[in-house]
């Protein structure tokens, strides 16, 4: 991650020195033949390009809320121009760097709404990304935002599918996937405990379809069987445990099965 984020920063660095050398023989302006006071002007308003690479300059060396206030500034004082359009995307990451994550979210999300075709905008679905993903929870919480993650590394994958960040997202998408099969299966397991048979095997059985690639099928498969034991349903626990044995035969989950099978006779 901390690669595709250098290789970024380096980009944007690049796009300002070539800007700032463009601009250097602009130091007064004429209208008519009379000359514009550069300097009452700069008093108003600061050239993007400054703003940026003051930004940019902040950014790396970690005065975060600078950063964030210069990016800020190029919107506010040049709207709707491409230096507006790239500090949107540099401030998202400022905003997700400083842990202001919904603000990162934000911002991704703007910048995708008016910029959806340009080059920078894997990198924004990329943050919105990266921005869920930091808030997921442990599994006995809600996994919303690990839903939400699923649904943004997706995004990366499937509209930006040679992008330099996909790599990353498929990690992040099946580990998110992993947690809210890891919710279900806890559920599952609490309907279980307390004899609530057929809201346990509906979530035993979601891990099974909806996160079929995820490590917590093994055991949800197990706890079908279990489960479809307690209700007399031996052929429905003999199918759940015959799945298991085919994709999990040295599993200690599928031992446990079968002994409960034979002790059912």
């Amino acid at each position: 991650m901390m690669t595709t984020f250098g290789a970024f920063m380096r980009k944007a660095s690049l796009t300002v020195l070539v800007a700032a050398t463009a601009g250097l023989a602009s130091g007064c302006m004429s209208d008519g033949g009379s000359d514009v006071d550069v300097l009452a002007l700069a008093a108003q308003t600061e050239r993007p390009e400054v703003l940026y690479n003051q930004g940019l300059a902040n950014l790396e060396g970690g005065n975060l809320g600078e950063a964030s206030a210069k990016f800020k500034a190029i919107d506010r004082q040049h709207p709707y121009t491409d230096w507006a359009r790239k500090a949107l995307v540099m401030g998202a990451f400022t905003s997700y760097r400083s842990g202001a994550y919904e603000e990162a979210i934000n911002s991704s999300k703007r910048y995708l709404s008016l910029y959806p075709g340009t080059e920078d905008a894997a990198y924004a679905q990329y943050i919105m990304g990266l921005s869920y993903w930091r808030q997921i929870p442990d599994i006995t919480r809600d996994q919303t935002a690990a839903g939400r993650t699923a649904q943004a590394m997706r995004g990366v994958i499937d509209n930006y599918p040679d992008s330099e960040y996909v790599p990353d997202a498929q990690t992040k998408l099946r580990i998110a996937r992993d947690q809210l099969a890891g919710k279900e299966l806890q559920v599952g397991r609490y309907y279980q405990e307390r004899n609530e048979y057929v809201a346990a095997i509906n979530r035993f059985k979601n891990v099974v379809d909806v996160y079929p690639e995820t490590r917590q099928v093994e055991e949800a498969l197990a706890r079908l069987t279990e489960t479809y034991l307690a209700m007399g349903l031996v052929r429905e626990a003999q199918a759940s445990a015959s799945v298991l044995g085919q994709n999990y035969p040295d599993s200690q989950w599928y031992q446990d099965s079968y002994a409960l099978l034979l002790g059912r006779g």
